[in-house]
């Protein structure tokens, strides 16, 4: 038996494999304990999974709309997301997490949680890091999409050149943004050249990518040992905040009383900032002449009613249950939402909204599995001309199915556990 904490950050996308872990750990007789936002307490607890917090909490940007605005900006979002939100509040996040591991056996990090390597080397901890995406590793023989510079993509096949010099320009300015970071580890005697937020955020001991070979190959330079699971899958909502889980009866009556829906959603998170999506995919759909789902999650009420029978909202559905029944899928490109959308073998229109999402739209519209459009071209008539494209081109749906027939051959819940007990036994 081992104690095991797991420092996860963010949306539920971020959660659900950690604690999809944690309750595989503890079935297995080790002590799993999740250390993040506040706000999810009463979810983790209620899956007879420990629990400590660790700030920043998410929760509380419901409280502030600027905010949210700004990390969901295409151009700024990922430097609002570091620069003014997780590095201001590094000291805090260090106090809780370093309070969390006192006598843990081994720590599971997150790209987000910035003190987790901190207090690893500060307690001479045995860590491993976490990649719930493949942008995360920025490899220069994989370039990924980075959001609000599509554009360079386009020269990407003239050689790693472009995508080096994006690189050296954000190493730049994380540089600026890591003044906390190096106060913290200068107070603590550590040292300060470990401001890499490219870098240091893997472990040496090995990175757990929690995706599928099928989404991303390995590439040479990825970090060492890193170890491709594959997908982890959990979706229940559980007890969270004010939310509550829609009635399972009414989405089984509506799936049952016609042809198979469009589905809309824009997972946990942009779901905060959704501007018009939804308004503009009811449009769409009726123009179609299809019938949709919409899981509008808090949004839910701010749709206006009253709607077409062909329309249902809910705010919340578990995906694996809806999803396999969709006609097509459009989102976000989340990393949560992508893997059950390639789970259930569907064709997609992803329109990103920021930070990983144009990288995983591109991914999928590679593979062949679905169409992208711009976040600022989603209006009713395009949407409702690359739906009328996908559904006329029976590849995408043949593409989609395969790439879920793959994914199905992989456990990637049994895989993580293995090598993260793996990783206890080697105390080298």
């Amino acid at each position: 038996m081992a104690r095991i904490v797991l420092n996860t950050f963010g949306s539920l996308g971020d959660l659900h494999p950690y604690l999809a872990l944690a309750i595989e750990l503890r079935r297995r007789g080790h002590d799993a304990v999740i250390a993040t936002s506040e706000v999810y307490r009463q979810k983790i607890v209620a899956e007879g999974v420990a629990f400590t917090p660790v700030r920043p909490d998410v929760g509380l940007l419901a409280n502030n709309p600027g905010l949210v605005r700004r990390l969901w900006d295409p151009l700024r979002g990922s430097e609002a997301l570091f620069r003014d939100y997780l590095i201001p509040q590094i000291e805090d996040s260090y106090e809780d997490l370093f309070s969390a591991c006192r006598g843990a056996d081994l720590l599971l990090t997150h790209i987000a949680g910035l003190a987790g390597p901190i207090v690893a080397e500060q307690l001479e901890l045995r860590w491993l890091s976490i990649a719930l995406q493949p942008i995360v590793f920025f490899s220069s023989y994989d370039p990924p999409v980075l959001s609000g510079f599509e554009w360079a993509r386009r020269f990407y096949p003239f050689g790693p050149g472009v995508f080096q010099a994006l690189m050296a320009a954000a190493r730049l300015r994380f540089k600026r943004w890591a003044h906390p970071i190096q106060r913290l580890r200068r107070r603590l005697g550590l040292s300060t050249w470990k401001t890499d937020l490219l870098v240091n955020t893997f472990s040496p001991r090995g990175t757990l990518a929690l995706f599928s070979k099928w989404f991303a190959a390995p590439q040479p330079d990825w970090p060492p040992r890193t170890h491709i699971t594959g997908f982890i899958y959990y979706d229940r909502l559980g007890a969270i905040s004010d939310a509550q889980e829609d009635d399972p009866a009414e989405l089984d009556d509506f799936l049952r009383s016609g042809p198979p829906p469009l589905l809309f959603t824009l997972g946990s998170s942009v779901v905060m900032d959704a501007g018009d999506f939804f308004q503009e995919s009811i449009v769409a759909a009726h123009a179609l002449g299809l019938r949709a789902v919409l899981v509008a999650g808090g949004r839910r009420n701010e749709i206006h009613n009253p709607l077409p029978d062909s329309i249902l909202v809910a705010g919340y559905v578990p995906f694996s249950r809806i999803m396999p029944h969709a006609l097509a899928i459009v989102h976000q490109g989340g990393i949560g939402t992508t893997a059950q959308a390639l789970r259930a073998g569907r064709p997609m229109l992803v329109a990103p909204w920021g930070h990983d999402q144009p990288d995983n739209a591109e991914r999928l519209r590679r593979l062949g599995a679905a169409r992208t459009i711009p976040r600022t071209r989603y209006y009713a008539p395009r949407v409702t001309n690359e739906l009328r494209a996908l559904l006329a081109d029976p590849s995408y749906e043949e593409c989609a199915r395969a790439l879920a027939g793959g994914i199905a051959h992989e456990d990637g819940l049994a895989s993580a556990c293995d090598a993260i007990e793996a990783a206890l036994r080697n105390a080298g």
